[in-house]
Formats: C-alpha cells, structure tokens, sequence
C-alpha cells in the first residue's frame, strides 16, 4: 500500500477531531455529524444511538457487506478536559513538531479514529468478505457510559460484530487482559452538635474513618494475593479518592461523603468486597451511631463498574491482531477500555492501537507520527485479511 496518502489524509483527520472539543460533559455531536458526512461521501450509511436528550451519540456504519458480522474497529470520540494554561499551545488546534502531533486526544483516542477514517477510501475499493464496522462511542472517560446503549442494539438493530479491536493507545502492542475500575459513593448522616457538646452529636467524619479502615485491611489483603505480573502494580488496587464532611470547625460534623474504587484484576470478587464493606458498616457503625441519633445513616452506593477484561485464550481475535502487528506475545495493561464490556456481550475482543498510553490525559498530550504509520499498516494488513 502507498502509505503516503492514507497517511496524510490520517494526519489532516487527526487535526479535525482535535479541533471538536468533545470533553466528556460537552456534546460530541459536531463530531458525529462531521464522521457521518464524511463516510456518506464515500457511500456508507451511519446508524446513530443517541442519548435520550440528543446531546450525544455513538455510530456505527458497515464498510463491505451488510448484515454479515465483521470485524469492529471501536474508539471513544470523547476526551479528558485540558487547560488552556498547562499548554504549550491550543489543546484543541493539532501542532505538528519533531515527527509528533500535539493536541488534546491525538494519543487518546482520535488519532486512531483518524487512521480508520482515513483507511475507508481503501476498505471501500476492495472486495471484502468479511466487512469492517466503524464503532465510535461517547463518554468512556467517565465510565464506558457511552458504548452500553449501542452494544445493546448489537444483533437487534445493528449487526453484532464477529469480533471486535479496540484502538485505544498500546504503542501497537497486543492486549489481551486489562484491569477495571468499580467505584462507590458513601454518605454517611450523623448528628450535628456543639463541639464543646460532643457527646450529644455523632461524628459523621469519625465514622468514615473507621471505614476507610477497614478498606485499609481489605486493601493490605489484596496486595497480599498471588501477584500477577503482567500487570502493574501486580495486584488489585483499592483507594480512597475523594473526602468532604463537615461545615465549621466548632460543629460536631452530621455529614460526610467520601469515594473509593477497586482496580479489579479478572477474576476478582469484587461483589464480596462491597459485601464486606456494608456489613462492616451495618454491625459495627450503625448500631453505636442509632443509640443517640435513630435518623443516623450510612449509604454505599455503587456509582459506575467497567468490567475487567480477558480475552478467550483461544480467541480468534488476539490471534488475528498478533499476526497483523507481527508479534508472538500479548501483554496486559492495568488502565481499563470498553473491550471487557464488549466481551461480556460475547463480542471476542483486543486492544491494540497507535500511541503512548503515558502521553494520554496530560498536559501537551501527543502521538508520534510513526505511531499513525504503524497503525495504518496494520489496518492496511487488516484490510487483506477481510478480502480472503
């Protein structure tokens, strides 16, 4: 394949998905309606899931034969937000320096929806047997929200992929296990009081703090687990990441909030640790907190669970990937992606795709233009495959 102008059509797409500010609490429609057009020019039809208000959506078009089940090429539209002052330059205009593309998502993710976009004028010219679908999501910065509507319409009103690629930033590496953040929200409700009357008030923060240690032990226990050392660290995580209580310094605080997650590695009991957690707050907590104030209250509530992530061993898919990057091992990172939920729609799934995980969600965010030829071969090398 002629890579130069696949190449330079990738890098001039790169520049207009940058240039849409879709950070996850903005709309990514301008985004949707820019791919759709542009896959209209070359005859594909997009099929839209969007959110009840119409603020966002994902897409997903069929490049070669309808209604067959393909292979899905899937990344997220949205972006972490960027401040202007920690930047060199514009986040959202692409700066193109020492073989790099600078700009807010080029590394997570748009550089890879660029290089399948760019790929398309070639998919659509060869005769392919199995076709590619173009699965771009909203919101996965925020929990994966995005691709669950439109993983449900798979095999019901959009057709379920034989197999699905996610294209977040492995350096082109084959992944075939990930880890997956579960987070809770606790609220705990006490009584307010003088502080001089501390007696007569039920400390809503001293609360918290014997929960979060007892997450202490939980979290010493799984660092104790048999490591795993394709992942790093090699064992599941559990952290606090968020604390507020209290409104003066004179007042027995009657409120406190506070977050944690659990990085789960596949296999992990994560409904047993919520178990653990609620029943030390039910029989150790709750029962000293009502015998002064009966309205006392301790809420844990699951607030968003991206599942962890294992490819089949014998998955058809990993194998695929392998060859087309010319590599003989998989490796596993511990960031999360949307392959485990596609997974659990028993969509065989693997990520590899262009870029640095470590350049992503930082300030001067980049992707190495190497990374975009590397990409595009593989597509490329993709593209042979789907024809037979």
């Amino acid at each position: 394949m002629p890579i130069a102008a696949p190449l330079s059509s990738a890098i001039d797409l790169t520049t207009r998905l940058v240039a849409f500010d879709t950070t996850s609490h903005k709309s990514n429609r301008a985004l949707i309606a820019f791919v759709e057009s542009y896959l209209a020019g070359h005859g594909i039809t997009s099929h839209l899931v969007p959110t009840e208000d119409g603020e966002k959506a994902s897409l997903f078009a069929t490049v070669g034969p309808e209604g067959v089940a393909g292979i899905g090429l899937s990344g997220h539209t949205d972006v972490v937000p960027a401040d202007p002052a920690a930047w060199t330059s514009d986040p959202f205009t692409v700066r193109q320096e020492n073989g790099r593309l600078y700009g807010r998502g080029t590394a997570d993710m748009k550089g890879f929806l660029a290089c399948v976009l760019a790929m398309v004028p070639d998919f659509k010219r060869r005769k392919l047997k199995v076709p590619l679908h173009i699965v771009f999501s909203y919101d996965e910065e925020v929990g994966c929200t995005g691709v669950r509507p439109m993983i449900a319409e798979l095999g019901n009103r959009l057709t379920k992929p034989r197999a699905v690629i996610v294209g977040e930033p492995t350096s082109m590496d084959v992944v075939d296990g990930h880890k997956g953040p579960v987070r809770w929200a606790v609220e705990i409700t006490g009584r307010a009081a003088h502080s001089s009357m501390a007696h007569l008030g039920v400390n809503a923060i001293s609360v918290a703090g014997r929960l979060i240690g007892e997450l202490g032990a939980i979290e010493k226990e799984l660092m104790a687990l048999p490591p795993d050392t394709r992942y790093v660290p090699p064992y599941p995580t559990l952290q606090v990441t968020e604390i507020t209580g209290g409104i003066a310094s004179n007042i027995v605080p009657a409120t406190c909030r506070f977050g944690f997650e659990v990085r789960a590695m596949p296999g992990l009991d994560v409904d047993g640790i919520e178990k653990r957690i609620v029943a030390f707050a039910e029989k150790e907590c709750l029962p000293e907190m009502r015998r002064l104030a009966p309205e006392a209250n301790i809420v844990i509530r699951q607030s968003n669970r991206v599942p962890p992530f294992a490819a089949d061993t014998e998955s058809e898919v990993v194998a695929l990937a392998l060859k087309l990057a010319g590599q003989n091992e998989t490796r596993a990172v511990s960031y999360a992606t949307e392959a485990g939920l596609f997974q659990g729609a028993k969509v065989p799934s693997v990520v590899c795709g262009p870029g640095d995980i470590a350049q992503a969600h930082t300030a001067d965010e980049w992707i190495a233009i190497s990374e975009i030829e590397r990409c595009l071969a593989f597509l490329d090398r993709l593209a042979d495959w789907a024809e037979g």
